[in-house]
């Protein structure tokens, strides 16, 4: 029964699939993670995403600038598709989707380090968040004392993190701090609920100020660790698929609008004014090289 039920599933997909990139040349579909969608959704509220200017506000993180700034970008350089999500639980499908040219692009920027990987597959932007600019919050449940006390590097020693080597950057950034332990589990969801139920004590996560610092997923919370945050030592990009029909076109576009974005100062005003890019009067950097 169980069996009969995943199949099914899955062929609803594959139709729907074929249904967007079979029979609809206008528009492009993008497969997006639900809970990214609904704060992308709740922060637009009912605006285009060429239309946002100000970037502070409720339901402003990291993966939602990333989807305004993409679409900006494609629009100032020329293309004028529009697009349709598919919400769900994504992540690394994404990366076969647009190795295949199934998927034109992914709205989520990637690791500098892990998108070299896919060079052959995938054209690669310049930098939407530059080398230097990416600081993480210290996520864990806000039942979790002994995370929320930390206050140095030594206090690490006696705790165990969560994230996953497919995201080299994080597992570098991790594996050089002193923990007890570092696990390995390659799905996002997976992550955030050891982390909730307490079988792990931490994970990195961008900060979420306009939030304050909570995640929240149906009936999983996290918060951040007041006040410190981790860096990481990396760019990220964006890629876009090399044999979708439109990826020659998208990424010439997504080019010339990040280089127009990136002269008026627009980019790093919107990571800045979400949060993401933080005070650093207000935040110690824990892993600050020395």
């Amino acid at each position: 029964m169980c069996l009969r039920v995943n199949l099914i599933g899955w062929l609803f997909l594959l139709l729907s699939t074929f249904h967007v990139y079979g029979n609809d040349n206008k528009s492009v579909v993008i497969f997006i993670r639900d809970d990214v969608y609904d704060d992308y959704s709740r922060f637009l509220n009912g605006r285009k995403p060429i239309e946002v200017k100000d970037f502070s506000g409720a339901y402003i993180r990291r993966d939602v600038v990333d989807m305004i700034i993409a679409q900006q970008a494609l629009s100032l350089g020329g293309f004028t598709k529009p697009f349709r999500y598919h919400k769900g639980n994504v992540n690394y499908r994404n990366t076969k989707l647009l190795e295949d040219g199934q998927l034109l692009l992914s709205f989520d920027s990637v690791w500098s380090v892990d998108a070299k990987q896919l060079a052959e597959s995938v054209y690669i932007s310049d930098p939407v968040i530059r080398n230097g600019e990416y600081f993480a919050g210290i996520f864990t449940s806000p039942n979790n004392k002994k995370v929320l006390k930390v206050k140095q590097l030594t206090d690490f020693k006696q705790l165990t993190a969560v994230s996953t080597p497919r995201w080299q950057t994080d597992w570098q950034t991790l594996s050089a701090l002193p923990l007890k332990e570092l696990l390995r589990e390659d799905e996002w969801l997976g992550q955030v609920r050891t982390v909730s139920m307490q079988w792990v004590d931490f994970m990195m996560m961008p900060l979420m100020p306009s939030l304050n610092n909570r995640y929240s997923l149906e009936n999983i919370e996290l918060v951040a660790v007041p006040n410190l945050v981790l860096q990481l030592n990396d760019s990220r990009h964006f890629i876009i698929s090399k044999s979708h029909p439109d990826g020659k076109a998208a990424f010439a576009a997504i080019q010339k609008g990040l280089s127009q974005l990136r002269k008026t100062g627009a980019i790093e005003k919107a990571y800045r004014e979400a949060g993401f890019i933080p005070d650093l009067n207000s935040y110690t950097v824990i892993n600050k090289a020395r």
